[in-house]
């Protein structure tokens, strides 16, 4: 069944409840040193070790996978509610302070801190960062609405209002082309941003219940997106703009899928927080099977995770005060 909405035309292609399987794979959790830090969001660093906002906390940490050795690293200012984060090439740490209003740098060999706002004072809520090839660091902003753009060399930041009131940006990753695409999680739209003229352009999802919220991107430059709201596992193409399939979860309308990564195979792996103990589901596109298992802890809610080359996943367990490796390949 197709339909037309505005310019863009949808196949709706609705798969039947999937088989279920049971998942083998290796959760190995960590403590994080301070008590209530609620980590947020891992981060992949180039030496490999995992990095992860501290939101309770205000601090920043690291964890080396090989020693199990953790380093936390205090925010400057008070309050900042570190959310995402992302390592630039040269090992620096990029994060966004949701309740300080800014974008922050963390070198981890000085401990120095720098702090990036808007010139003119505009206020933001910096949620989920990424960054581009040409070393431009894309944000969303989740109640400001806005979609942001740093320079990282020159410090200026430059700011696009989302044309959807209330669209809530969430998650975001870089396209093949260099285009950033983002997720609305307060509607049911999917979105590019021009990085020259800073247009947006949305792509409504067929359901309007649809609360898309993290997305990855698969190898071959299509992405996959946890849809919350309904429980699903959605799969779109950004050069076709169009839904390609969508899947209910294993765990049912109230599974809350969440925090989600593609492995370099195409393997989706994601978490639904709404089933106790969370859950870590794997997806495999070409048979379209699932395979889950309960998370050792609990989760807590693993509100984002990321994908290593070597087939690991990195989480961040939030409500138990937790970070965890998956190895993929056991």
């Amino acid at each position: 069944m197709s339909f037309k909405l505005g310019s863009v035309i949808f196949a709706l292609a609705l798969a039947a409840t999937p088989s279920v399987t049971t998942l083998n794979v290796q959760i190995k959790e960590y403590d994080v040193p301070t008590a209530k830090s609620r980590p947020h969001d891992p981060a992949l660093a180039p030496d490999g070790s995992l990095w992860y906002t501290g939101q309770g906390a205000n601090k920043l940490g690291r964890l080396d996978p090989k020693t199990g050795e953790f380093k936390e690293y205090p925010l400057k200012t008070t309050n900042s509610g570190p959310h995402g984060l992302t390592a630039d090439k040269d090992g620096n740490i990029w994060f966004t302070a949701i309740s300080g209003g800014y974008v922050g740098k963390l070198d981890p060999k000085t401990g120095a801190i720098s702090e990036y706002r808007p010139a003119d004072g505009t206020e933001i809520d910096p949620h989920t960062p990424v960054i581009d090839r040409h070393g431009i660091l894309w944000f969303t902003n989740e109640e400001t609405n806005y979609i942001g753009r740093l320079d990282m060399k020159t410090g200026q930041m430059t700011l696009a209002k989302v044309p959807t009131a209330h669209a809530i940006p969430y998650g975001i990753v870089i396209l093949p082309n260099g285009d950033p695409f983002f997720c609305e999680f307060g509607s049911n739209r999917l979105a590019t941003i021009d990085p020259a003229s800073m247009t947006i352009r949305e792509y409504t999802l067929p359901n309007a219940e649809a609360r898309p919220r993290r997305l990855a991107l698969a190898p071959d430059g299509t992405v996959f997106y946890s849809d919350y709201a309904r429980g699903y596992l959605g799969h779109f193409d950004p050069v076709a703009g169009k839904l390609l399939k969508e899947w209910p979860s294993p765990g049912g309308s109230g599974s809350e899928p969440y925090g989600i990564a593609v492995t370099r195979d195409g393997v989706v792996w994601y978490s639904e927080s709404g089933i106790k103990p969370n859950t870590l589901v794997r997806f495999d596109p070409k048979s379209e099977a699932f395979s889950t298992e309960p998370i050792p802890s609990g989760g807590g809610v693993v509100r984002n995770m990321v994908a290593t080359p070597d087939g690991h996943l990195y989480l961040a367990c939030s409500g138990v005060n937790k970070v965890a490796i998956v190895n993929t390949a056991k």
